[in-house]
C-alpha cells in the first residue's frame, strides 16, 4: 500500500472507525450472516451469492471462525466518478464459549453456507441403580 493509502486509511479508521472502511480497503464485502442458538449447538449462516463451493475457504484461528469467498464475477459499487471492485466475501466472527471445534461441519447449498457449531457435552449423566 502507498505512503498516501495508508494515511488516507489511518485518517479514515480515525474518523470513522476500522470497520467501515475495511471492505473498500481491502476489496471484500462482508456477505450478510446469522447465528442462532439451538439446543446442542450454534448454527451460522452465511449467504453467498455468486461463489462457487470450490472458492469457499473456512478458517478457525483461536477464537474465531473465518469465512472467505471469490466471488464468480467481480462486483462494482460506484460513488460519483470512484468506481471500487469486490472480488472477495469475507466474514469473521467470535465463537461463542462451549464450542468443540473438533466437530465444526459446513454444507454450501443453493448460496447459502451453513456452519454447525456443536457444543462441548456438558457434565456427565449418573446412572441410578
Amino acid at each position: 500500500m502507498s505512503d498516501f493509502a495508508s494515511f488516507i486509511e489511518k485518517q479514515m479508521n480515525s474518523f470513522f472507525g476500522d470497520a467501515h472502511f475495511d471492505d473498500f480497503i481491502h476489496k471484500e464485502l462482508v456477505p450478510l450472516s446469522h447465528i442462532k442458538e439451538k439446543h446442542s449447538s450454534w448454527i451460522l449462516e452465511v449467504d453467498l451469492p455468486l461463489v462457487d463451493k470450490k472458492n469457499i475457504e473456512i478458517t478457525l484461528l483461536d477464537e474465531h471462525l473465518t469465512v472467505k469467498a471469490k466471488l464468480t464475477k467481480i462486483y462494482c459499487i460506484s460513488r460519483g466518478s470512484s468506481v471500487t471492485e469486490f472480488d472477495y466475501f469475507k466474514k469473521t466472527i467470535k465463537l461463542p464459549s462451549g464450542i468443540n471445534t473438533k466437530q465444526i461441519s459446513a454444507i454450501f447449498k443453493n448460496g447459502i453456507l451453513r456452519i454447525t457449531m456443536p457444543r462441548l457435552a456438558n457434565g456427565k449423566k449418573i446412572s441410578i441403580e
